[in-house]
């Protein structure tokens, strides 16, 4: 099978070109023709024989959803210290249907609750808020809600609530601010701006290159370009693709 032979040469062009122009469902049918012909794992061949960011992208880009998300959570929580803008982005911006086959997924990969694992590695209303989220997801809405969250409350907890609200109201416009900001406040944050690129990449991405363009007058494409390098660079700009203008 011509992927196990490019997997094996460490082929990048041609493995980025298979796995980025497929969509999810058709990276499980080529993960299980993989299995049956070649009698090896497609996602463990990829964590052998990849590396850097490039490998953290192609290895996303197997994982289902919600095994995606399963993927990052435990990662953010098990690692050393939590990270919890991961939290954040994950609970906050995702539907009743879409947390319960995460925390499915969850169990199914690490035999863990994914609540129990919430609750015993964060604290305080930031925990109490992220159990919420898992246990039934918050509608909240308002003019001036964020205002408000702002000058009550501080820290983690206060982000939280922030993107809870601005999911409701615009989750690609959430989405674009999250990607400027790893992008352009913390010297291009590799994980948060993998994550979404490939959580959000059959969803509503297309809608939040429009709400980043719209937002901070150049494109993600423009971005991404300027500020990541070689197949990694390549492999997200597959991803998001771009206008004729940003090419």
């Amino acid at each position: 099978m011509i992927i196990y032979l490019k997997i094996q040469d460490c082929d990048k062009d041609l493995l980025l070109d298979i796995l980025t122009q497929r969509s999810g469902a058709q990276r499980q049918v080529i993960a299980e023709a993989y299995q049956g012909m070649c009698g090896r794992d497609l996602l463990g061949d990829l964590k052998e024989k990849l590396s850097g960011h490039f490998k953290d992208v192609m290895v996303g880009l197997m994982y289902p959803p919600p095994s995606y998300d399963a993927h990052e959570l435990w990662h953010a929580m098990k690692g050393a210290g939590t990270e919890e803008n991961c939290l954040i982005d994950i609970l906050a911006s995702r539907t009743n249907g879409e947390i319960f086959q995460m925390r499915e997924a969850y169990y199914m990969q690490y035999s863990s609750d994914l609540q129990e694992d919430i609750y015993s590695e964060t604290s305080g209303h930031f925990r109490d808020t992220l159990v919420n989220l898992v246990q039934e997801f918050q509608n909240i809405s308002g003019q001036d809600i964020v205002d408000a969250i702002n000058e009550c409350y501080d820290g983690y907890f206060q982000e939280l609530l922030v993107a809870i609200v601005l999911c409701v109201r615009d989750k690609p416009a959430y989405f674009a601010y999250r990607l400027y900001s790893a992008i352009h406040d913390f010297g291009f944050h590799n994980k948060t701006v993998i994550r979404i690129i490939i959580a959000r990449s059959e969803i509503d991405l297309m809608t939040i290159r429009k709400r980043y363009k719209e937002r901070y007058g150049k494109s993600l494409f423009h971005d991404i370009k300027n500020f990541a390098s070689g197949h990694y660079e390549k492999a997200l700009l597959a991803l998001c693709a771009g206008d004729a203008e940003d090419y």
